[in-house]
């Protein structure tokens, strides 16, 4: 049985608690569930993914407002170079991407400019450390691409 991956960075422990309040979820709904967290940091050892798996990556951008100044990624570029190892972005279904809704354009800005370099969907959102039903949302979004479930 294929199992998925959910692949993240965290710098404030926000998405890191997003995502194990989330597999604790995904236990909840499904026992037991076959989704797996990885969390990659600057010290982590590359390697090839041999599953396929989502992205949960924060924005840290370099001040500016987004549109014509201020969209460097700042302390999450280790994922970046994770996804872009060897063959590691054929496998990603897709980014999640979290944020303050308060910088505005800039707000998940960081998902949507890996979407857009590796040509993976963009799956969706949520601010901080999200609510009960954001939880819900990407618990269901994850499960329409979850490779146990599909009839391959």
């Amino acid at each position: 049985m294929k199992k998925m991956k959910l692949l993240y960075i965290s710098i404030s422990g926000n998405t890191r608690a997003f995502v194990n309040r989330l597999l604790a979820y995904a236990d909840q709904q499904d026992t037991p569930s076959t989704w797996e967290a990885k969390e990659i940091h600057d010290n982590s050892v590359f390697e090839q993914e041999d599953e396929p798996y989502v992205v949960f990556v924060p924005t840290y951008l370099e001040g500016g407002n987004g549109v014509d100044n201020g969209d460097q990624e700042i302390l999450t570029e280790t994922m970046r170079e994770y996804i872009d190892y060897e063959n590691n972005a054929a496998l990603c279904l897709g980014v999640i991407g979290s944020g303050n809704k308060n910088f505005n354009y800039q707000y998940c800005l960081t998902a949507k400019q890996y979407a857009e370099q590796f040509s993976i969907p963009f799956l969706a959102d949520f601010e901080l450390r999200g609510t009960t039903q954001d939880i819900e949302r990407i618990y269901a979004c994850l499960k329409e691409i979850d490779p146990a479930h599909s009839n391959t």
